[in-house]
């Protein structure tokens, strides 16, 4: 039953199956109107009964429809009437000649409508194709006109033909000025004169593309990209030509800008380093490279901490990191390597540029080599604290770090033990044997001390053949008393200087803290005290304040 089914649709497609039902059922109806108003014996004008459901056929279903309803009013007039109601309707050649006149003119009928319907679907169709058109080309004209290029066309006689609003605007007028308006009259003739040659080009075919910086209308000047097209017709011939004008001051004005930029950034003496949000280095000046030894093309794509140094901890770089990310900019010293491996000290200064939702985009490191300036600094700082003949801390050094021993002992219970040490007959020595000699005899005697003390203990030199030694929580005046004769042994083994043996005697004055003195500058003043007492008994005596 479905194959059935199936093979009718193939042979008689729904759309015919239905103009066939149509045709047919308005047939049927019009010969049922015909019998139920004028009986079956009247056969006066039976054709004209058919006409109308033709004629309605075609305007329902086209040409098909009403031939079929012509075909099927044939067969109903001729063979259906005749079974149906025993009349005969076809008896003479008249009859035939009436049915063959009815087919004749119902074909024609069916033709001229059909021929009708099409002209009138054409002329529908060519209607949307002109309103689609005229849209079209109202929306490309709408595109052209809010486009910021400036954009026109002139004929081969260079009388403007179309300018967008961005033309308009530049030369400050209204589109209806400027249509119909000549190449020289817009432009001026200095103008002119400079596109005369850009304008023969382009008529001669071939495109024209210029950069040039013009004089707008309202005096200011603008910098423009020019684009001259030729159109050219079937026949090769130039009708005209449209004009592209791209105005680029801002364009220009921040190219410069970047050139600057760029001068600065490869000219400048610090180095510059660029780095992405992992660290990875982006781009490098000159002076990156002059200053670490390293080129481009070794440090490009690599990791920063390829630089670092066991100077610096973890630690450093991680609050270095929180620093930049909380104000935006960081300032820091940081120990460095080269590509020689050697290490050297830089000031950074690092900055995180942010895109436009304000994350991180990338961050710029500038810094420059400070080693020089630090070791300067340090040897200016040695030679501010330190006896540049022995080395040994001067008096202020000494002073700072015996107040802050009091400092501590004040918080922390404790004892000190001042000890004010002079060379005896020093004098006899820089006269007798010179001054190069008392300096090595005041180095040996340096060294000596520097032997005997703990690193919690302070040796320092006053001047000339003075020297303080700063006795650290002593238990008692005893243990004082025992690194002080020490000290006395150690200074009296013979000295070789020159292939002499110099023997040298000294004298020791011993204060204490806290009980002989609770100041710096009474410790010592009290120490200097029992210092002469012991240089009075003769040469290598030890003498404590508390016994004056």
């Amino acid at each position: 039953m479905n194959q059935s089914a199936s093979r009718l649709k193939a042979v008689f497609p729904l759309q015919a199956i239905k103009t066939l039902t149509v045709a047919m059922g308005l047939v049927s109806v019009a010969a049922w109107l015909r019998v139920s108003l004028l009986g079956v014996s009247n056969t006066e004008l039976i054709w004209l009964t058919f006409y109308p459901s033709v004629i309605i056929s075609v305007f329902l279903l086209g040409m098909h429809a009403g031939l079929l309803a012509t075909a099927g009013a044939c067969l109903t007039v001729w063979v259906i009437w005749p079974l149906l109601f025993k009349t005969i309707l076809i008896e003479s050649y008249s009859d035939i000649t009436e049915l063959l006149l009815f087919m004749l003119i119902c074909s024609f009928i069916c033709h001229l409508i059909n021929a009708l319907s099409r002209s009138r679907a054409a002329l529908q169709d060519a209607q949307n194709d002109y309103s689609a058109s005229a849209k079209r080309e109202q929306f490309i004209s709408s595109i052209i006109n809010y486009m910021p290029n400036m954009i026109g066309y002139w004929d081969a006689d260079l009388h403007c033909r179309f300018a967008n609003n961005a033309f308009t605007k530049w030369y400050h007028k209204k589109p209806q000025e400027i249509i119909g308006m000549s190449f020289r009259e817009l432009t001026g003739e200095q103008l002119f004169a400079i596109n005369e040659p850009h304008i023969r080009a382009v008529l001669a075919g071939k495109p024209q593309r210029f950069e040039r910086v013009l004089k707008k209308t309202d005096g200011s000047q603008g910098n423009i990209i020019g684009d001259y097209i030729p159109d050219v017709d079937t026949n090769g011939k130039v009708k005209g030509f449209a004009i592209q004008s791209s105005e680029v001051t801002e364009l220009k004005e921040t190219e410069e800008q970047l050139k600057m930029a760029a001068y600065v950034f490869e000219s400048t003496a610090d180095g510059i380093a660029v780095t992405d949000t992992n660290g990875y280095l982006l781009s490098i000046n000159p002076a990156f490279e002059e200053i670490t030894g390293y080129c481009a093309e070794e440090v490009l794509g690599q990791p920063s901490d390829m630089f670092r140094t066991r100077q610096n901890s973890r630690k450093f770089y991680l609050q270095i990191h929180r620093q930049i990310m909380a104000k935006g900019r960081w300032q820091y010293d940081m120990w460095s390597r080269r590509k020689d491996g050697e290490a050297f000290l830089a000031h950074f200064t690092v900055s995180v540029v942010r895109n436009d939702d304000g994350e991180p985009a990338f961050y710029v490191s500038v810094f420059n080599d400070i080693t020089d300036r630090w070791n300067k600094d340090k040897h200016l700082k040695h030679l501010a604290f330190y006896d540049p003949l022995t080395d040994l801390p001067n008096r202020t050094l000494m002073m700072e770090r015996l107040e802050q021993k009091i400092i501590h002992a004040k918080r922390t219970p404790c004892q000190l033990a001042l000890m004010f040490i002079d060379l005896d007959n020093f004098k006899l020595v820089n006269d007798q044997l010179g001054h190069d000699v008392g300096d090595q005899l005041l180095k040996i005697t340096a060294k000596r001390l520097l032997d005997l003390v703990r690193e919690s203990d302070t040796v320092a030199r006053l001047g000339g053949d003075e020297f303080i030694f700063i006795l650290n929580n002593p238990h008692s005046k005893e243990q004082a008393y025992e690194v002080a004769n020490r000290i006395l042994n150690s200074i009296n083994d013979p000295v070789e200087i020159r292939g002499m043996a110099i023997e040298i005697a000294m004298s020791v004055g011993v204060a204490m803290y806290p009980s002989d003195a609770t100041s710096a500058d009474q410790l010592i003043k009290h120490a200097d005290t029992a210092m002469y007492k012991a240089k009075s008994l003769g040469e290598n005596n030890i003498y404590f304040f508390a016994d004056v």
